[in-house]
């Protein structure tokens, strides 16, 4: 390793919406911080098969890449929409959940802008130097193979996460049994089929259920809709449900010990996992709208499971799905030419993190520990490695929360600089989630409350 190789101060590893909020944010930072951006894709793309026509972010644009850290940003999306003259129309558009198109193409926009990011550059290994006290990090262009390497005193790990299929499901043909991920790549062979099964009930496999809906007269296929979830239910979107989305619901649960946190977790599903309401709306509008002359041919099934999917030698369609009513414990099967499969998205461990397993704490459950600060907890390593989205188990349901990002990048700036250069909020909602912080915020004179001290 040359000596007059340079040292980064950060490298990061993955370009989505947080790993580019916080490169936007160092741009804006009134410091000199030597950052650089990793990811494998030759250009900026953020759930390009799921880009369909009406969609909407579920958050305000405000949860842009910078505004709630920094309303004065030229990388704003306000910004962006002045920069392409496009600010009147938006006045006169009056929402706030702006279409899902446009913000993959202001954040290509920002991606764009700043120096600091390098795509066709494929994280293969990163290595800690404990004489120099850096990290390595290598990489490849998977177009050319061309290797590059970096070095940096810190990591920000933002890789995400990829769409999980159930192994049940893996060895079919993929234009049949696919992704939600994928089914833009795919709709014309959904149109040409004569029967469509749509598994799970979250909000991709919800909108692509739309979609296919709201299509269906054109093209006259028959369209299933299964889950193994209760209901076809909305998320919590009240705006006090929506508080569990804020700094001070993350730092309340970071609080809690892991065992507490594993207990809650599961019981708030509906904050973050099922429909928002207005896709949930146009599902019921456009079925009614269907059946007005007629009764669609349409079929929604919830509590029921799809044990396996075979190929099918006979009948009528391509494909035969082994189900199974929860409640009343009764297996039937389903025949369908084309499976969406709304199967969610899973993290596994990068392979590029190997190097550094045996110095990567982990809890009982095989699960980084992570602290306040988003940090994982390393054994003898001077460096620090931040993650983006990898911490629901920590921090809670607003991991994954685009309004949230800007948060998270602001303390992980304060981390990088030793400095506040953003405002880390800390008294945002009017709700109060411990004990101490609800008798502290009291404004009422001789106040007597106080906790009970276990003896």
């Amino acid at each position: 390793m040359s000596a007059a190789e340079p040292v980064r101060d950060l490298v990061g590893v993955g370009i989505g919406p947080f790993d580019l909020g916080l490169a936007a944010l160092l741009d804006g930072a009134d410091a000199d911080a030597d950052a650089v951006f990793l990811d494998r894709k030759p250009e900026f793309r953020w759930h390009g098969g799921m880009l369909i026509e009406g969609t909407t972010l579920e958050v305000p644009f405000l949860a842009d890449l910078v505004t709630l850290a920094d309303p004065t940003s030229p990388h704003s999306y306000l910004n962006y929409l002045r920069e392409r003259d496009r600010l009147y129309e938006f006045y006169f558009y009056e929402t706030f959940q702006i279409p899902r198109r446009e913000y993959d193409a202001y954040m290509r926009w920002v991606a764009e802008r700043l120096d600091s990011c390098r795509f066709s550059r494929e994280v293969t290994a990163v290595e800690y130097d404990d004489e120099r006290e850096v990290f390595e990090v290598r990489a490849r262009n998977p177009e050319t193979g061309e290797r590059h390497r970096y070095l940096a005193r810190d990591l920000v790990l933002g890789v995400g996460s990829v769409p999980y299929v159930p192994e049940a499901f893996r060895d079919l043909p993929d234009a049949d049994v696919f992704h939600t991920a994928s089914y833009l790549d795919r709709r014309e062979r959904c149109l040409d089929a004569d029967a469509i099964t749509v598994v799970g009930s979250g909000q991709s496999a919800a909108e692509v259920f739309l979609d296919l809906l709201e299509r269906q007269p054109e093209r006259d296929y028959r369209l299933d809709w299964l889950t193994r979830s209760d209901g076809f239910f909305p998320m919590e979107y009240s705006k006090l449900g929506l508080q569990h989305f804020t700094p001070e619901y993350a730092r309340y649960f970071n609080s809690l010990p892991q065992e507490t946190r594993d207990e809650v977790l599961p019981e708030q599903d509906l904050l973050y996992k099922g429909i928002d309401p207005e896709t949930n709306d146009r599902i019921y509008e456009t079925l009614y709208e269907h059946s007005i002359e007629r009764d669609p041919d349409v079929g929604l099934l919830a509590m029921t499971e799809v044990r396996g999917i075979e190929p099918s030698a006979d009948g009528p369609h391509r494909y035969r799905l082994a189900c199974e009513q929860r409640q009343e414990a009764t297996r039937f099967e389903h025949g369908a030419d084309v499976v969406v499969l709304g199967t969610g998205y899973h993290r596994p461990t990068p392979e590029f993190l190997a190097p550094l397993e045996p110095r990567i704490r982990r809890d009982e459950r095989d699960r980084l520990r992570i602290t306040e600060d988003y940090r994982v907890e390393l054994d003898d390593v001077a460096g620090r490695v931040f993650v983006q989205n990898a911490e629901l188990h920590t921090h809670g349901v607003g991991a994954p929360d685009l309004g949230l990002g800007t948060y998270r990048n602001s303390v992980i700036v304060e981390q990088l600089l030793g400095e506040a250069v953003y405002p880390v909020d800390r008294d945002t909602v009017f709700q109060d989630f411990g004990v101490e912080q609800f008798l502290s915020d009291s404004p009422v004179e001789g106040r007597t409350d106080h906790p009970i001290q276990e003896d």
